[in-house]
């Protein structure tokens, strides 16, 4: 009952969508060449990925969950857990190759951090704008982080970073503990219903 009600079958089907849609855009980039071609892939399939996840932690029964005798916390913090388990298994196979550059790695991480940005922008600003401060985010450091250079450029940057980077792993760690704590904990924000 708690995975239909946050249509939980439907975001499996749109997780394995984007994973059959991410290979095959990885396919023709000619990565061979210049493994930076799959940076928009790396970059953007984890995003795409976690707005799935994201808009499936709505929930059409706030009341109910918050009148419950027993705890939701676990329940959230496996919903969470094991989309992002999923998310992660399956997007590396887009970019299998040079692991050192924007391989597997970068997938895993940036999947990790992008879902993290998703789960707290649940808890903040409910499940369905949930996917908006990641797209903004990414988009950004995507478009704007070509000729950052520095030591913290690799923090700030993390979607765009090869895959070995400690800073990048570290950011996106970070963001993916405190923002799937912060969901774990307060769950989704509630939101307006129809008038």
């Amino acid at each position: 009952m708690y995975a239909r009600s946050r249509a939980v079958p439907r975001a499996l089907a749109a997780l394995l969508a984007t994973a059959a849609l991410a290979v095959a855009a990885s396919d023709g980039l000619d990565a061979y060449v210049d493994p930076e071609r799959r940076v928009p892939v790396v970059a953007l399939a984890p995003l795409f990925a976690a707005a799935v996840i994201g808009t499936s932690l709505h929930t059409a029964t706030d009341e109910l969950d918050r009148t419950a005798v027993r705890p939701w916390w676990r329940r959230r913090l496996v919903h969470l857990l094991v989309l992002t388990a999923l998310t992660t298994a399956l997007l590396p196979l887009a970019v299998l190759g040079h692991a050192s550059v924007f391989g597997p790695p970068a997938m895993i991480r940036n999947t990790l951090g992008s879902t993290g940005l998703t789960a707290a922008a649940a808890a903040l600003l409910g499940a369905r704008l949930s996917w908006l401060p990641a797209f903004g985010y990414v988009s950004a450091v995507y478009l704007g982080s070509a000729g950052a250079h520095g030591r913290w450029s690799t923090v700030w940057a993390w979607p765009v970073q090869p895959g070995g980077g400690t800073g990048a792993w570290a950011a996106a760690a970070v963001v993916f503990v405190a923002g799937g704590a912060l969901y774990v904990v307060r769950g989704a924000r509630a939101e307006a219903g129809p008038p």
